[in-house]
């Protein structure tokens, strides 16, 4: 059986070269675990390296676009229920920054594709817990390893991974 990483380049959702990141930043590996996502069968192998992050969770939440499929199956796979956060508030109708239910006290795994900063997440915590949520957790599919775990200590949130920066160089070409 290929390994995750493996199928990850063979579903073109790990490209390696020279790109321009959305920080500005250059980077030698593009992650656009979109275009696995795509794949039921390759979200499925995702998914059940992340279930065991969950335990001890009451909700999972995440933000557009990236962690939606992520939720979703995520959801299916444990039963529980998600909050899917907005990048940016509506601008009619209810206003909200988020879509689902967000209950005070309840602990809450913030799910997310792609750490680099750990802005998204930030972000997201920032939302979550202006409505009593507990985020002390969150987990991503890859983590960059570019500062992202370290800015959420400081928020106290500790940063999982299901493949780290290392790891997907330990394939490159």
């Amino acid at each position: 059986m290929v390994n995750l990483v493996e199928a990850l380049v063979e579903k073109g959702a790990l490209k390696f070269g020279d790109f321009t990141l959305t920080s500005g930043k250059k980077s030698s590996f593009y992650v656009d675990l979109k275009a696995a996502f795509t794949d039921p069968v390759l979200l499925r192998r995702v998914v059940q390296r992340l279930v065991p992050y969950t335990a001890g969770v009451q909700r999972l939440a995440g933000t557009e676009l990236g962690a939606v499929p992520l939720l979703v199956a995520l959801a299916l796979e444990t039963g529980l229920p998600y909050v899917i956060l907005r990048k940016k508030a509506r601008g009619h109708g209810t206003g909200r920054a988020y879509e689902g239910e967000i209950r005070a006290g309840e602990k809450v795994l913030l799910v997310e594709d792609v750490a680099t900063s750990g802005g998204t997440i930030q972000r997201a915590a920032e939302v979550l817990r202006g409505e009593g949520a507990q985020v002390e957790r969150a987990v991503c599919v890859v983590d960059r390893e570019e500062g992202g775990a370290e800015s959420l200590r400081e928020m106290g949130i500790g940063l999982e991974a299901v493949l780290r920066s290392r790891d997907l160089q330990s394939e490159r070409p």
